[in-house]
Parts: structure tokens; C-alpha cells; sequence
């Protein structure tokens, strides 16, 4: 049995699996496709073509604890879905997120309220992604992959399985940290290893390519490869890496 409310527009070819919840005020395109056990939360916009795997939570509201860092200001628009996007099996997508035709949201993905995701992006099974975050057009982010609050990836990033970001450099123990929290900027083609940890408010370079494991400090230089712990110049990307 699936419980739709009234008040949901749907388009045409539109078909639905069991035991689905739509409440009220969303708008569904035409030829998409709902698993099984997927909730899809009040005003949500879901564009044509889109395919929803099972247990998929669309729109969630968001309820941060007293303690956690990032607050609330204001009601949330609802969460859009662009056309053709492909969204995974018990993926978490909160309301006031945007998503980018053709993007693959994979299984047990998590997507936070605040985030703005461009088209063409892949987000790898379990991948976190925090709030306030940007992703351009074209990124990759692999599997189990943690992209905390205020951190922005630009188009044609890529970003390999297990990488870490951070954004807090006092962990928490004074109020300083509120003024002062900053995630990592990776610019346009930049490319970052397995296992790599960007620390708060590092700026990753256009084309620089993070070897795998590095523990990245300090910006980077453009097209250059960088590599250890911390990371250092190693030498210049090869002319045929290049976007």
C-alpha cells in the first residue's frame, strides 16, 4: 500500500514501487521511476527521467542537535532533483539541497541540507557530503568519502575512494572555532588519491594532483603533484593529464 497525498502533481509514465510515502505539495515529472519503501517529504521537486532506487529518503528535514556546529536560519527551500538524475538505494538527501541534471547520488549516500550539486556529478556509495557545500559540474566523488561543511570541489574534480576533509582546526573546545570554520577548496581538474586528508581551509590548486594518502596543510601550485605526510611538491603534471 503507498500513501500519496492529494496535493502531488505527477506527470506522465510515472510508476511508483510499494509501500512509498509522497506527502504533500511535491511535483514529479514525467517517466520516473520509485522503488519500494521511498519517502519522498513535502514540496520536493523531482524532474523527468528520474530513477529512485528503494528506501531512498527525498527531502528530509533537517533537526541538528543543540550542539552541532552548523544552525538553522530560516526555512529551507525545497529539495530539487534535476532531470534524469539516478538517486540510490537508502540515499539520504535533505530539504534545501539542489541537484544537477544527469548526477548519480549512489547507495547510502548522504546529502545535506545547503548543498548545491551541478549536472553530471557522480557521488559514490556512502559518500557523506556535510552542509553548505558547492560541487560544479562534471566532479567524481568515490566511495566512502567525507565532505564536511563549507567546502567547495569546482567542475571536473575528482575526488578517489575514502578522502577526507575537514574544517574545524580546534576541534570543538572554544567558541573561536564558529568564526574561523572553513572546509577545503579544490579548484577546476584537480585530483585527489585514495585516503588523502585535506585540513581546514586549504585551497587545492587548478589540475594538482593529490597522491594518494598525502595529509595536505598548505595550498598548493597549479599543475604540480603532491605527495607525503605532510604533503610536499613532487613535480610538475604530466602536459598529457592535463583537462
Amino acid at each position: 500500500m503507498n500513501v500519496v497525498d492529494p496535493s502531488v502533481v505527477c506527470g506522465e509514465r510515472v510508476e511508483i514501487g510499494h509501500f512509498t510515502v509522497i506527502e504533500a505539495n511535491v511535483k514529479i515529472g514525467n517517466d520516473v521511476k520509485i522503488g519500494h519503501r521511498v519517502t519522498i517529504h513535502e514540496g520536493t521537486v523531482i524532474g523527468d527521467g528520474v530513477t529512485i532506487a528503494d528506501g531512498a529518503v527525498l527531502g528530509k528535514p533537517p533537526k541538528p542537535a543543540k550542539t552541532s556546529t552548523v544552525k538553522l536560519s530560516g526555512e529551507l527551500p525545497p529539495l530539487v532533483i534535476g532531470d534524469h538524475c539516478m538517486i540510490g538505494a537508502n540515499a539520504v538527501i535533505y530539504r534545501g539541497a539542489t541537484i544537477g541534471a544527469y548526477t548519480l547520488i549512489a547507495d547510502l549516500a548522504s546529502v545535506r541540507e545547503n548543498v548545491q550539486i551541478g549536472q553530471y556529478v557522480i557521488v559514490g556509495r556512502g559518500v557523506c557530503i556535510e552542509n553548505h557545500v558547492q560541487i560544479g559540474d562534471r566532479t567524481k566523488i568515490q566511495s566512502n568519502s567525507y565532505i564536511t561543511a563549507y567546502t567547495t570541489l569546482e567542475d571536473h574534480v575528482f575526488i578517489a575512494p575514502c578522502v577526507t576533509t575537514t574544517n574545524d582546526n580546534y576541534m570543538g573546545r572554544t567558541e573561536e572555532r564558529f568564526a574561523k570554520i572553513k572546509g577545503a577548496t579544490v579548484k577546476r581538474g584537480a585530483r585527489v588519491g585514495g585516503g588523502a586528508i585535506l585540513l581546514p581551509g586549504v585551497t587545492v590548486a587548478e589540475e594538482t594532483f593529490v597522491a594518494a594518502g598525502a595529509l595536505v596543510t598548505k595550498d598548493t601550485e597549479p599543475r604540480t603533484v603532491v605527495k607525503g605526510f605532510p604533503a610536499r611538491f613532487s613535480k610538475m603534471v604530466d602536459e598529457r593529464e592535463l583537462l
